[in-house]
């Protein structure tokens, strides 16, 4: 991937097939783009020293246990990564080049780089998209281990998969199979954007959430919901032309009657 941040950055990783995106990688490459000279040979330097020491502390470890405890030894107890509970709503927090520096962040930040990490290692790893949080899972299906990189790298047990469910969706919510289904890699680019686009909207700064409605239609062109909002954002604006070339661009990720539907009636009511 490209040193230089901006769209043709960012279009690179759309054109990519999942298999072929580096998530840590990615998301340096997503940050680079709030930069105008962004050091990113500096936080692969960085990454990389991690993953030295990770394959030293972990050696000849062969259990997904023995594997989690030194990678959050490394990144927990000794490098200091953690979620950032006091200023939570922060926009660096949803920064990974920030999140390098200030070793505090969003759940989905943080899973980014213990995912980025294991993976390095050849092992197993995925983050975990529950409702509102983001986990991470080492290993595969039968000896898998639960880590909330947010709250120290804990390991999570039953119960703390009931707790963090319970505080998304009320009380009496449990666990559901479709709660632990992994999150691919470019859905947790999505989920990391869209963390600072909530940001922005919620702070009335449309501007800032317009740009990153582009930036994320670069990384997942095909997602017709993207679209969507990146051209409602441009009718707020009063941009009606770059509306009815969103849309456009959406009609094309979908054959979906209801979804067409939509598109004509928001291409008549910006041609009235």
């Amino acid at each position: 991937m490209t040193d230089v941040p901006g769209p043709d950055a960012l279009a690179a990783i759309g054109l990519l097939d999942e298999a072929d995106i580096v998530l840590d990688e990615a998301a340096l490459v997503v940050a680079a783009a709030d930069r105008a000279r962004p050091d990113l040979g500096r936080a692969r330097s960085l990454i990389g020293g991690f993953a030295q020491r990770l394959a030293a502390m972990a050696g000849t470890a062969s259990g997904t246990a023995e594997r989690a405890e030194a990678l959050v030894t490394l990144l927990a107890h000794e490098e200091g990564f953690t979620g950032d509970s006091h200023t939570y709503d922060a926009p660096e927090n949803a920064d990974f080049l920030a999140l390098l520096k200030r070793r505090r962040g969003l759940p989905v930040t943080l899973a980014i780089l213990y995912v980025g990490l294991a993976r390095r290692m050849g092992w197993k790893a995925a983050p975990i998209g529950l409702p509102g949080h983001v986990i991470v899972r080492l290993g595969g299906t039968a000896d898998s281990v639960l880590l909330d990189p947010f709250t120290h790298g804990r390991t999570l047990g039953a119960a703390g998969l009931e707790m963090l469910v319970a505080r998304a969706l009320g009380r009496n919510a449990r666990p559901e199979a479709r709660h632990l289904q992994p999150l691919s890699n470019r859905e947790t680019l999505v989920r990391l954007l869209s963390n600072q686009a909530v940001r922005a909207r919620k702070a009335g700064d449309l501007a800032r959430a317009r740009t990153l409605a582009e930036r994320l239609t670069l990384i997942a062109p095909a997602s017709a919901e993207l679209w969507w909002e990146r051209a409602r954002l441009e009718q707020l604006a009063g941009d009606k032309a770059a509306a009815r070339r969103s849309l456009s661009s959406m009609r094309e990720t979908t054959r979906e009657p209801a979804v067409l539907k939509r598109i004509r009636a928001a291409e008549d009511a910006l041609a009235r």
